[in-house]
């Protein structure tokens, strides 16, 4: 018997794969909002009432791409910062991985971070999956306070008004953090899908295109506004 339920567990879960893996091709070539379990399952051969047994509306399907591609990103990012000892290069490491797998699957990405899909509302199992890059990056700042290289800039603003309260969801991944530190890092969190944004959407054609170079003086320049290293004045 648990040979047999191991077989279907098995089964179950590939043409589950092969359901997500058609939908995202699906995804590349009519976007997020038209996307169809019809159209899925007639790319399958499948009847679509089969189709309903794994996934029972579009929006759970959706869902699923939803807490992949999160999970893809954040793997990634957290991957990247495991092979780094140095907070700095720990930070740099993230932000680079966040846009070399941006660039490698734009239409995950667009999922994620582009255009809402009309009618489609996440459900709160989304939001682990989404926080894994912030939190990795608030992780860099916990671990270079603790070791004692994380210095707060002369000239960085304590958070006041309604982004105390705000900060203090960021506190609560990075504890020790100083608040002024915590809201740079939401501007430098904001900044750094900006920039992915920009690049994948064209928005930077005829000016920092091809947005590399930019994008490395970028993560730098946040280095030095978080207190994880001091500029390098060029002569």
């Amino acid at each position: 018997m648990n040979a047999g339920r191991t077989a279907r567990d098995r089964a179950r879960a590939e043409l589950t794969r092969e359901i997500k893996d058609t939908a995202r091709r699906q995804l590349a070539t009519d976007g997020a909002e038209r996307l169809s379990l019809r159209a899925v399952s007639r790319e399958l051969g499948m009847v679509s009432s089969a189709l309903y047994r794994y996934f029972p509306s579009r929006d759970d399907l959706l869902t699923a791409l939803i807490i992949d591609a999160y999970d893809a990103l954040g793997a990634a990012a957290e991957d990247a910062a495991r092979g780094q000892q140095e907070p700095r290069a720990a930070w740099l490491a993230i932000c680079r991985a966040v846009w070399s797998w941006a660039k490698q699957h734009p239409h995950e990405y667009a999922l994620i971070y582009g255009s809402p899909v009309p009618g489609y509302s996440a459900p709160q199992t989304t939001i682990q999956p989404a926080s894994r890059v912030p939190f990795a990056l608030l992780g860099v700042l916990q671990r270079a306070h603790e070791s004692g290289v994380l210095v707060v800039p002369d000239d960085a603003v304590e958070p006041t008004g309604a982004l105390v309260e705000q900060v203090k969801v960021l506190a609560q991944a990075a504890p020790d953090v100083p608040g002024a530190v915590l809201l740079r890092t939401g501007i430098a969190w904001t900044q750094l899908f900006g920039l992915v944004s920009f690049e994948l959407y064209g928005q930077l054609v005829g000016s920092f295109d091809p947005a590399d170079e930019l994008f490395e003086v970028a993560i730098a320049e946040q280095t030095v506004a978080l207190g994880l290293a001091e500029r390098v004045r060029q002569r």
